[in-house]
C-alpha cells in the first residue's frame, strides 16, 4: 500500500487538483479544461489501474477508489467522445440496457481486469456496500440530473463527511428535487435504486434526513422529476 497523506492516498492528490481546476461548486464540469489536463487525467488513471484495491483496506478505503473511479472513468469517456451533448449520444442509436449503453463499454482496466461503468456500479458498488447506498449521492454519469459532481477527491478520511454533504446537496436541488408544501416530486433515482435506499430506510425518511423541506413520514408514493441526460458541463 502507498504511503498516506492529509487527506486520503497520495494516488488521489491528482485526482483533487483536476476536480479544484475544472469543476464548479454546482457540479458542472469544464471539458475543455480537462482536456487540456488530459496528461494528469490519464496518468491518475494509469496509477489507479495498476493499483486496485487491497484486501486489508478498509470499507471507506474501497468504496472511496471506486466512486472516484468510476467519476474519474466517466470524464475520460466524454474527452475520447469530444462533441456529444449527451453520454447517450455515445454507442448505437438502439441500445439496450446492460448489453450496448455507454455503461458496457468495457474501456477500464484495473490489475489487468476489464470493467465497464455498470461493472463498478453494479457488481461492485450496489454489492458490496449494501449497508450504505449514499454512494448513490456521489456516482455523477456525465448528466444535468445527475448528483453533482464534488470538486474534490474522496477519501477514506473525510468520506462520511463528504456523503453527508452530496446527500443533502442533492435532495435540495430544486432542479432534482420539488420538495415544498405543495409538490413533491424527487429524483428518478428514488426510484430506480429503491430497493438499495429502502434497505436502509424509507424513501419518506431519506427526504426528511436530508431535505431542508420535510414530508408526511408516512408518505410512499411519490411523482418524479423529469431526468435530463444533458452533458453536465461543456467543452
Amino acid at each position: 500500500m502507498e504511503e498516506k497523506e492529509e487527506g486520503g492516498y497520495a494516488r488521489e492528490s491528482a485526482w483533487d487538483e483536476l476536480l479544484k481546476d475544472h469543476v464548479d461548486d454546482k457540479g458542472m464540469v469544464d471539458y475543455g479544461g480537462m482536456k487540456k489536463d488530459r496528461e494528469k487525467l490519464e496518468g491518475y488513471l494509469k496509477e489507479i489501474s495498476a493499483n486496485g484495491p487491497a484486501k486489508n483496506w478498509s470499507k471507506d478505503e474501497k468504496m472511496a477508489y471506486w466512486i472516484n473511479a468510476y467519476n474519474a472513468f466517466t470524464i475520460k469517456l466524454i474527452l475520447d467522445n469530444e462533441g456529444v451533448s449527451s453520454i447517450k449520444d455515445i454507442g448505437p442509436a438502439a441500445q439496450i440496457p446492460f448489453v450496448n449503453t455507454p455503461w458496457d463499454i468495457k474501456f477500464i482496466e484495473i490489475e489487468g481486469k476489464k470493467y465497464d461503468l455498470n461493472n463498478i456500479e453494479h457488481g461492485i458498488l450496489r454489492k458490496d456496500f449494501k449497508k450504505d447506498p449514499r454512494y448513490h449521492f456521489a456516482l455523477v454519469c456525465a448528466a444535468k440530473s445527475c448528483p453533482r459532481l464534488r470538486n474534490e477527491a474522496y477519501t477514506a478520511k473525510k468520506l462520511d463527511k463528504q456523503l453527508e454533504e452530496e446527500a443533502e446537496v442533492f435532495l435540495n436541488n430544486e432542479e432534482k428535487n420539488i420538495i415544498n408544501n405543495n409538490e413533491v416530486k424527487i429524483s428518478p433515482l428514488f426510484k430506480w435504486y429503491s430497493k438499495d435506499f429502502e434497505r436502509k430506510m424509507g424513501i419518506a425518511e431519506w427526504i426528511n434526513t436530508y431535505s431542508d423541506d420535510k414530508v408526511d413520514k408516512k408518505m410512499d408514493k411519490f411523482s418524479y422529476t423529469d431526468y435530463s441526460w444533458e452533458l453536465n458541463g461543456s467543452f
